[in-house]
């Protein structure tokens, strides 16, 4: 499919009834959208614990309409639009994550300034913007009354943030009932309405522990210090030579161990976070890094051999690495709908829900819901969602696109008008 074709299916798409609901929708109900906003980042989603904010999720998808409204095994609020195709037939994914990055008990009241159109929230951008996305694009579909040729799949996932580690769109799939049926991805993310995330960032997180048998700092002064032991590691960890072409970054995030300054520790941590464009550096950096580990510990507190100190090291994060191809067909739909729209197409490398699908061969686009974001991930996070309907019609557009292509079906029509 060339791009000259995707324009044209574009055009037409964009020129149909139906579509022309859609946009009529959004355009109406930008405080319907607003109040969704500060309903949701209101409710508390820490990692792990996001159980309170699928719930709401859910219930917005039973007062929409959505067939097949459910909580998965992963505590990921799944929906449908269902189409009339067989129960095996492809669906098409469009999703937002549920986490944010803080922990329990952080206050999540919005404050929304009178002399500006921004409001304070942490996590307001990332993800309570994307969450907002994804429920818009429902009632719009809905008020439209689009029947697809496929179904379109809805999920409000847990697991982006952090050591969630995608754990949400692994289960969806890997392990769920969609897990072989879903042929493309499109995942809301943040702000934004010109960047597309087509390439995803790969990272291995690790933890590295050194325990011993502790002790008192003078009576057992010579004994195998973990501490010591942890650093001389991390020194010879950042000498490692890593490659700019493909970019590869390695950090230490963090470092724990000990009790006091007298005592010398039982043990210490520290966190690794290691990252790539390129999944086979990922592994190479990986092993190197196993291998220094392993030498440090023979040449550590040799008299003190009864006693010797251990090593060990935890894989507590994998996001794979991948590109999408550059002549995906979902590419050229998302390029077609970008000059429809006059957007200038910015195609970026991020580490999102969207390393799962694009990792395995499934076509996939990271899409920001408009507006614009700032001190994400701090408490001072903010979103102004002005402008932000331009980016829900490009990104309804393309869903659209993408099913109509995904089926064998040419067009795609209202059951009825309203």
């Amino acid at each position: 499919m060339t791009i000259a074709a995707a324009q044209n299916r574009i055009t037409h798409l964009a020129s149909q009834t139906a579509v022309h609901r859609t946009f009529h929708w959004l355009h109406l109900h930008q405080p319907q959208l607003r109040q969704w906003l500060l309903d949701v980042v209101r409710i508390p989603a820490p990692p792990f614990a996001e159980q309170a904010r699928a719930a709401w999720m859910l219930d917005r998808f039973h007062q929409l309409d959505l067939s097949n409204a459910h909580i998965d095994e992963a505590g990921n609020a799944l929906a449908e639009i269902s189409s009339e195709s067989p129960a095996d037939s492809p669906v098409i994914l469009i999703s937002a994550h549920l986490d944010t990055v803080f922990p329990a008990g952080t206050s999540c009241e919005p404050i929304a300034p009178p002399d500006t159109s921004r409001i304070y929230a942490p996590g307001i951008c990332d993800n309570a913007a994307g969450l907002t996305g994804l429920l818009a694009i429902v009632a719009a579909l809905k008020h439209a009354n689009i029947s697809p040729p496929v179904s379109i799949l809805f999920a409000a996932n847990v697991g982006e943030e952090g050591e969630g580690d995608l754990r949400g769109m692994r289960h969806l799939f890997e392990r769920s009932p969609y897990a072989n049926r879903i042929a493309a991805a499109l995942i809301l993310d943040g702000s934004g309405s010109s960047a597309a995330v087509t390439r995803a960032l790969g990272s291995l997180r690790f933890r590295i522990t050194v325990t011993g048998p502790g002790g008192h700092s003078w009576s057992d002064a010579g004994a195998p210090n973990p501490i010591l032991i942890l650093s001389q590691t991390l020194l010879q960890l950042a000498a490692i030579p890593l490659p700019s072409d493909p970019l590869t970054t390695l950090n230490v995030g963090s470092i724990s161990g000990g009790t006091s300054i007298n005592s010398i520790p039982e043990s210490a941590t520290a966190l690794l976070d290691l990252r790539s464009e390129d999944p086979v550096q990922l592994t190479r950096t990986a092993a190197q890094i196993r291998e220094i580990a392993d030498s440090v510990l023979p040449s550590a507190s040799p008299r003190f051999t009864h006693h010797s100190p251990k090593i060990s090291i935890e894989t507590i994060g994998n996001r794979p690495a991948g590109a999408l191809d550059p002549h995906s067909p979902i590419l050229h739909a998302l390029r077609a709908v970008d000059r429809h729209l006059n957007i200038r197409t910015e195609l970026r490398l991020g580490s999102t829900d969207a390393n799962i699908p694009i990792a395995k061969g499934i076509p996939a686009l990271a899409l920001g819901t408009g507006g614009i974001g700032g001190g994400i991930h701090t408490l001072q996070e903010w979103y102004d969602p002005t402008g932000r309907e331009t980016a829900l019609r490009r990104i309804l557009l393309t869903l659209l696109d993408i099913v109509q292509t995904t089926s064998e079906a040419a067009t795609l029509l209202p059951t009825h008008r309203v």
